[in-house]
C-alpha cells in the first residue's frame, strides 16, 4: 500500500501559504528579526522567527480562537489549507467515512501563550477569572483533538512529543496508520513558542543564539554558528492512500512517503556515537533505497557547533564526502520545534515538484564539515528522492525519505 502526499498548508515567518512561503524560500527571504510580540529587551535572545501579521479571526470562528492557543490556530488554519489543496473539502463530498479519517500531529512545548495568560489572571484576580479552557488548550493533544473535532476525523488520532523531531515522528505514524487501512491522515505540526514564558523555558538549554545580527544569527555549517534561533509556525500534510486519493477528481500528488525511522542517542558519556546516522540507513532501507539513489539532503542544522558536527558526520559517513547536496532553508525561519520537521517535509515535498534546491541562507560553509551546502542561491537539479533529517533535544532523531511521483 502506497502512502501519497495531496496537500500542504504552510504558516511560517517568511511566508504564510504554499505559495508564499515557497518563492519566499527560493529568494532567500528570511522571516528572521528582532522579537516584537512582547518586550523583549530583558532576554539574551532577542531574535526570532514570527509570523507576521496572522490574525486568526480571519481564518476561524471566534468560539474557537478564545478556546485555543496560538499553536492550535496555525495548525487549524494550515489544515484547512492542505485539506483544500488535496481538493478534499468538504469533506463529505469525498466519500469517505469519519472512521476513514485520521489526525496524527507532533506538539512540544504546548499552549504555552494561552498558560501565561491565564495564570496571570488567576495571581492578579483569583480562581474564578481562569477559563475552563486552561484545562484543555495548553495540552499536548490540543491541536489533535481541535482537528479532529472540526473535520469530524474519528479515525486513528494521535500526539508525538519528540521536540524538533517531532514533525517527521508524526509523518511517520501517518504512515503507519495508512498502511493499516486508513484513508487520509492530517499530520504534520506547529508551535508558537514566542511568549515570555515559553522563551523563559526555552533558554535553560543554553542552545540559544545571542547574536543580534538577524543575518548573522542563526549559521549552522558555519565557523561562526552559536546556536539557533527559535520561531513559530509550521506545516500540515493530507497524507493519503494512493489508490483512495487518486479516485478522487482533481488531486495533485506532491510525492510518496516511502520511508521513516527513529533512533534516541545513547546517554551522555558512554562513548558511543550518536544514532542520527542508524536512523538515515533504517529509513532508506523500508524506502528500498542506497545512499546513492538520494539526491537531497535536509538537514537538521542545529547551528550548535557540536552537534553541527555530529551531524555532517552522519552525512559524510554515509554519502561520501560531499556526496550529496545539503540545504537548510530552516535558516529563513528559525528552528520550529515541533513544526521544523514538518515545514521541512513540506519544502522538500516542493523541491521535488520542481526540480529545485531551497538555498541555505547567511551560511559560509566551514571547510571541516565536508558538506555540499546549497547556499546562496538556488540549485536547480533532477530532484527523484529526498532525505530529511531532524533531532530533537534530549537525543530524539528522525529521517524520513520522500519519493517524487
Amino acid at each position: 500500500m502506497s502512502a501519497v502526499v495531496t496537500g500542504l498548508g504552510i504558516v511560517a515567518p517568511n511566508g504564510v501559504g504554499v505559495d508564499e512561503y515557497w518563492r519566499n524560500t527560493l529568494a532567500g527571504v528570511s522571516g528572521i528579526g528582532p522579537i516584537s510580540r512582547f518586550d523583549g529587551s530583558a532576554y539574551p535572545t532577542s531574535l526570532a522567527g514570527e509570523v507576521t501579521g496572522f490574525e486568526p479571526l480571519a481564518h476561524l470562528p471566534r468560539r474557537l480562537v478564545v478556546q485555543t492557543d496560538r499553536w492550535t490556530q496555525f495548525a487549524l488554519v494550515a489544515a484547512e489549507t492542505a485539506l483544500s489543496d488535496a481538493s478534499a473539502l468538504p469533506l463529505d463530498e469525498t466519500g469517505l467515512g469519519e472512521y476513514d479519517m485520521a489526525v496524527v500531529t507532533a506538539s512540544s512545548s504546548g499552549g504555552n501563550e494561552f498558560g501565561q495568560g491565564e495564570l496571570g489572571r488567576l495571581w492578579r484576580l483569583g480562581p474564578d477569572h481562569v477559563t475552563t479552557f486552561q484545562s484543555i488548550a495548553w495540552f499536548y493533544a490540543a491541536t489533535t483533538g481541535q482537528l479532529s473535532i472540526r473535520h469530524g476525523m474519528r479515525g486513528p488520532c494521535g500526539v508525538v512529543v519528540s521536540e524538533q523531531a517531532g514533525g517527521l515522528d508524526a509523518i511517520g505514524q501517518a504512515l503507519r496508520v495508512i498502511r493499516d487501512g486508513t484513508k487520509l491522515a492530517l499530520t504534520g505540526g506547529t508551535e508558537a513558542p514566542l511568549s515570555p514564558y515559553a522563551l523563559v523555558c526555552l533558554q535553560t538549554s543554553k542552545l540559544l543564539s545571542t547574536a543580534t545580527d538577524p543575518t548573522r544569527a542563526y549559521v549552522p555549517f558555519d565557523i561562526d554558528a552559536a546556536g539557533f534561533v527559535p520561531g513559530e509556525g509550521g506545516a500540515i500534510l493530507v497524507v493519503e492512500d494512493e489508490d483512495s486519493a487518486r479516485a478522487r477528481p482533481g488531486v495533485f500528488l506532491y510525492g510518496r512517503v516511502v520511508g521513516y525511522a527513529a533512533t534516541f542517542d545513547p546517554p551522555p558519556g558512554s562513548g558511543r556515537p550518536p544514532a542520527l546516522r542508524r536512523a538515515a540507513e533504517l529509513a532508506l532501507a523500508r524506502a528500498g533505497c542506497e545512499p546513492g539513489d538520494i539526491d537531497v539532503v535536509f538537514a537538521d542544522a542545529a547551528g550548535v557547533p557540536e552537534a553541527d558536527r555530529a551531524e555532517a558526520e552522519a552525512i559524510a559517513g554515509l554519502f561520501g564526502e560531499h556526496g550529496v547536496p545539503v540545504t537548510a532553508p530552516k535558516t529563513m525561519t528559525g528552528r520550529l520545534f515541533a513544526g521544523g520537521g514538518s515545514l521541512d517535509a513540506a519544502t522538500a515535498l516542493l523541491a521535488l515538484r520542481d526540480g529545485v534546491i531551497p538555498p541555505t541562507a547567511g551560511v559560509d560553509p566551514a571547510a571541516a564539515y565536508r558538506l555540499d551546502l546549497v547556499v546562496g542561491t538556488p540549485r536547480e537539479a533532477p530532484l527523484r528522492t529526498a532525505l530529511v533529517l531532524a533531532r530533537g533535544f534530549g537525543g530524539f532523531n528522525s529521517a524520513l525519505v520522500l519519493q517524487a511521483m
